[in-house]
């Protein structure tokens, strides 16, 4: 036999991709019913919550699967590969999903707001449509004469940013105590981290009740309001898979799991969390602040 033989382990069949996919559908279909019922009550919340309760099952005991196997010592340096391999393109396909919605943010900023106010060939555009219409970013006065107040980039969103940029300093010198086998550092900074992103969640949806009940900031308040829910939530749906990751990999760290030069699992969740890190700070300076 070929000493470069390299054994690859397939799984059996697991029945939690279309566990996830049904959660994703309760997920979609209750958070189109909350909004629908808002203002007149219903009980799409509570299909909402069924949907992130059935996916947050899924996700810890597809984590448990998939650690047990490894302890079980089934996966080669090729499955190594596939895993980093697996997450490079995972995060990748995260970055087209938020270049798509900063490409919808700066197609409405420098192209539609500037055409419905007359810039370049579109003045009988402005004249017909909405003449008395004030092409200003951001869009506090929609064409059809609804208004809202901006969202700041003081405040909480500052303090989010910080809070993420430090998350971000603790990560790293968990990485650094797990690459030199100091535990007791390593579950300090895992368990800070962890905090702070709970922290920024908190604060996240202190926000949203600002924007909702003092700044008239709603997802009907135009293509501003649109916009900054958009991104805003998808990002801290992001932001709480982050967290349940590093949640699954203290865990694993308080039970011995992970070696100095064996922990790409850790290491995976830490690349998630750099990124969503880096989507926040662009999403600080394109929304918040210009």
């Amino acid at each position: 036999m070929d000493k470069n033989y390299e054994k690859y382990y397939v799984p059996a069949q697991s029945p939690w991709p279309i566990v996830g996919a049904f959660a994703m559908f309760f997920i979609a279909v209750g958070a189109g019913l909350t909004v629908m019922q808002a203002s007149s009550g219903g009980g799409g919340h509570y299909v909402l919550y069924a949907g992130i309760a059935v996916l947050l099952f899924m996700l810890f005991r597809w984590f448990k699967n998939v650690i047990e196997e490894s302890d079980q010592g089934l996966y080669s340096a090729q499955m190594d590969r596939s895993f980093r391999q697996g997450m490079s393109w995972f995060i990748f396909s995260e970055v087209m999903f938020f270049m798509a919605f900063f490409g919808a943010l700066f197609y409405a900023r420098m192209l539609s707001v500037p055409w419905l106010g007359g810039a370049g060939n579109n003045a009988m555009t402005n004249e017909v449509l909405w003449p008395t219409f004030e092409a200003i970013w951001p869009l506090v006065t929609t064409p059809d004469g609804g208004t809202t107040q901006a969202m700041g980039w003081q405040g909480l969103p500052l303090i989010n940013t910080l809070i993420l940029l430090t998350s971000s300093v603790t990560l790293h010198f968990a990485h650094v105590g797990m690459e030199n086998n100091k535990r007791g550092p390593l579950k300090v900074f895992m368990a800070l981290t962890i905090v702070l992103g709970v922290c920024f969640l908190g604060l996240q949806v202190v926000e949203y009740m600002h924007a909702y009940q003092d700044l008239g900031l709603t997802l009907d308040a135009g293509v501003y309001g649109n916009t900054f829910f958009l991104l805003t939530g998808f990002h801290g749906m992001h932001v709480t898979l982050g967290t349940i990751l590093l949640l699954v990999m203290l865990i694993r760290i308080l039970k011995g799991h992970f070696s100095p030069d064996k922990h790409f699992a850790f290491q995976a969740a830490a690349w998630y969390w750099h990124f969503v890190d880096v989507v926040w700070l662009c999403l600080f300076v394109f929304v918040y602040v210009l």
